[in-house]
């Protein structure tokens, strides 16, 4: 009997074949073959829900090659992954299987099998107990997509209209946006306090010891100033110092849970400096197969990466156990194996938590088969995931209490006694209040209660309070999580969208800052559309969608129950007449009458007379740490040293609608434009290249055009591949500001991120 397997990304087909004999045969989708239409909504409210799919550009060829295998086989399988975006891609395969082999005379017997590791015993496994397409995870699917589709192509338009061209509007990534602009909102309006803090400084015969002061008559108090600091300092040298009391203890550190997505993503970025995108992208790789020692058999070294579960089978359990038996020794194995459990389930987790699929491929063997980021992040799933099933580390902590008058100092020392866990994972930057914890506190061996000290110093330290951090893709992750808003799987592009709609950008520490633009779009959709941009309801629709999915709740009620609100505020929000600038209270330096309004245009925010047309002066601006707007000066046309070639008067730099340009200063007597020609000459014709500008974007073209269209977008480095000898690589720039460089032929592969250092 014939059997097709269809998978969802070609990566997979040769882990996958590998474990099968010839009567299988396996074929991708890569990713989704239908969707909504582009052009329209899609979507029908009459009595129940309707929704348009139209096959995806470039698909068909794919889904008619399906068929065709398809009609020659007994069995068909389908096998796209075992998440909501896996079923409507079954679901999809097989509505054309079942149309397109209608008429057929032998139909084949459709399936749907799914598998969280691409190994031989789960593919067998899968195969062996096939089951029909989940139309509950289908029905959840379909709902993200129309609340999805219904947000963007209804509000998009209305802030193309009242804001600037090219916006969009998402529900989730909007609320998002909003996390990011109150933080930056709550930065601005801070007011730093002033307090200080006093460290006392014991002697005894064996040695010192630094002591923080904590209360004084029992009680807690706020030191406001220097004045109330040197105060006390004064009051307490006047003070005979005994210590009060000693308390010895142990504490036991425990060990992480094993990684699901969202810690996954959060400890790559922290310790890895990994983009959530990247690790992501890292994780399915290794996840799909990557060849070892056999450079034409890809081995998958991970289970699923899209999950909610920190769950561990019990054959994982079972391998990581007598791995820590044999490795490290019965004393670091704990009696039963460790279980984290996490609140209420959701969606995803009949998923296992993100682990090694077979724990004796250590790091140190394989690392060597491996691409260096791909060995760093597999090191972290194998290390967190062996060290989760590991004995806690063991503390001493000896706390020490030394009082002098009303004047109480405390300090703690921890030693470690047994490292536990520590021993495999001991890098978790995610654990800040542990590692103070842990912090080497050296004390005297000769102190005992009622013994008397010295006080040698007294040290008073001024400090303020400060502004709430910025976010991190770790940290806006973590906050996205708690809050319950999206889900693990879709962080990446979200994080993606907000900076490609020029909504947020990264400072030098790459944490999120909010436009002009990011700010004033926030402010509009929370005011006009307060259901949409609310944290509350946005977690509260997505445990609605995980309800779809167990069958719990109706597709088509959840739907109607959202749209009733959402359309009265829409039609509320579109019938506001005019662009909707944000204005300030800075007057108008030109007439005097009239206050500054930050406005939007092609070239990026600028300031505006909010009485134009009768005022038409403008200004670029920068925005200050506290939030005030200064004003730029505009520079004026800047002479160079070089003559014009055709004239002969000085040329001089430019600032036009789409950005800086040289030219003739001679002008408009003389039209010369200065043009940066590239080292190659065009391939097509063989004519110069020369570098470009439209729009404010920049692009190569050839000097013989229209004649020769040849072109090539943004800015490149003119370097040769070292793969294909190309003449020249495109210079890209990542979300996260890293600079990479892609060979400009389509037939080349080579790719390389690169320091800002290295291309300058």
């Amino acid at each position: 009997m014939k059997k097709l397997i269809i998978v969802e990304s070609p990566a997979k087909i040769k882990t996958i074949s590998k474990f099968l004999g010839k009567d299988y045969q396996l074929m991708s989708t890569v990713g989704h073959v239908k969707d909504l239409p582009t052009r329209e909504i899609g979507v029908h409210m009459n009595k129940g829900i309707t929704i348009d799919y139209v096959v995806l550009d470039k698909k068909e060829k794919i889904i008619n090659d399906i068929v065709k295998a398809g009609a020659k086989v007994d069995t068909i399988f389908l096998a796209p992954d075992p998440d909501r975006e896996g079923e409507i891609i079954a679901w999809h395969v097989a509505q054309e299987l079942k149309s397109r082999l209608k008429k057929a005379k032998k139909k084949p017997e459709i399936y749907r099998i799914a598998f969280n590791e691409i190994t031989k015993p789960a593919v067998e496994e899968a195969l062996s107990h096939p089951t029909t397409i989940d139309l509950d995870k289908v029905a959840a699917q379909q709902a993200r997509r129309v609340l999805d589709r219904w947000v963007g192509y209804e509000v998009s338009p209305i802030l193309w209209r009242k804001v600037s061209k090219g916006l969009s509007a998402g529900r989730v990534q909007s609320v998002a946006l909003r996390l990011i602009c109150e933080r930056e909102e709550a930065i601005r309006t801070f007011k730093p306090k002033e307090y200080w803090s006093i460290t006392g400084t014991f002697a005894t015969p064996k040695g010192k010891f630094n002591a923080p002061f904590v209360q004084k008559n029992k009680k807690k108090i706020e030191i406001k100033n220097k004045k109330e600091s040197d105060t006390l300092v004064k009051d307490m040298k006047k003070q005979a110092y005994t210590v009060s009391a000693i308390k010895d203890s142990k504490r036991l550190k425990n060990p992480a849970a094993p990684f699901m997505t969202s810690t996954l993503q959060q400890s790559a970025y922290n310790q890895l400096g990994f983009s959530v995108d990247k690790t992501m992208s890292l994780a399915q790789k290794l996840y799909e197969g990557v060849p070892l020692n056999d450079a034409g058999t890809p081995v998958a070294l991970i289970t699923y990466m899209r999950t909610d579960s920190m769950r561990l089978s019990d054959t994982a359990l079972k391998q990581a156990r007598t791995y820590i038996k044999k490795e490290y020794g019965t004393d670091y194995l704990p009696s039963k194996a460790n279980v984290y459990a996490k609140g209420k389930a959701k969606a995803q987790d009949a998923h296992e938590a993100v682990r090694p699929i077979d724990v004796k491929r250590d790091p140190s063997e394989i690392v060597r088969y491996l691409d260096k980021d791909l060995a760093r992040l597999y090191t972290l799933i194998w290390q967190r995931f062996v060290a989760s099933q590991m004995k806690p580390a063991q503390y001493a902590q000896r706390q020490v209490s030394v009082e002098g008058g009303p004047y109480l100092f405390k300090v703690t020392g921890s030693t470690l006694l047994f490292d536990g866990f520590l021993k495999v994972y001991n890098t978790d930057a995610d654990e800040e209040k542990d590692k103070a914890k842990d912090k080497k506190v050296v004390l005297p061996a000769d102190l005992k209660v009622k013994m008397a000290v010295d006080l040698a110093k007294l040290a008073p330290k001024q400090h303020f309070t400060e502004p709430p951090p910025r976010y991190t893709q770790a940290s806006l992750v973590k906050e996205l999580e708690k809050e319950g808003i999206g889900r693990p799987s879709t962080y990446a592009a979200i994080m993606r969208t907000i900076q490609a709609r020029a909504y947020t950008e990264l400072d030098k520490k790459k944490k999120f800052i909010p436009t002009e633009l990011g700010m004033h779009v926030t402010k509009l959709l929370t005011e006009h559309l307060p259901k949409v941009m609310d944290v509350k309801f946005t977690a509260t629709m997505e445990e609605d969608l995980d309800a779809i999915a167990k069958g719990d709740a109706s597709r088509d009620a959840i739907l109607k129950a959202f749209y009733k609100d959402f359309e009265k505020d829409v039609e509320a929000f579109a019938g506001k007449e005019g662009k909707a600038a944000q204005l300030t209270d800075i007057k108008c330096k030109e007439c005097k009458k009239g206050k500054l309004a930050i406005r939007f245009g092609k070239a990026g925010s600028f300031l505006g007379c909010n009485t134009f047309p009768d005022c038409t002066f403008t200004s670029n601006f920068t925005r200050e740490e506290d939030g005030t707007i200064t004003l730029k000066k505009t520079e004026g046309p800047k002479l160079l040293k070089e003559k014009c070639p055709k004239c002969k008067k000085q040329l001089r730099q430019v600032v036009g609608r789409y950005g800086p340009f040289i030219a003739c200063s001679g002008y408009p007597a003389c039209k010369y434009i200065h043009q940066i020609a590239a080292k190659f000459k065009c391939p097509e014709c063989k004519k110069k290249v020369h570098k470009k500008s439209w729009k404010g974007k920049t692009f190569w073209g050839c000097s013989g055009y229209p004649d020769c269209k040849f072109s090539i977008s943004g800015e490149i480095e003119e370097t040769k591949c070292p793969t294909c000898k190309n003449p020249y690589l495109l210079k890209r720039t990542s979300p996260e500001k890293d600079t990479i460089l892609i060979c400009g032929n389509k037939a080349c592969d080579y790719k390389v991120t690169v320091s800002d250092e290295d291309v300058n």
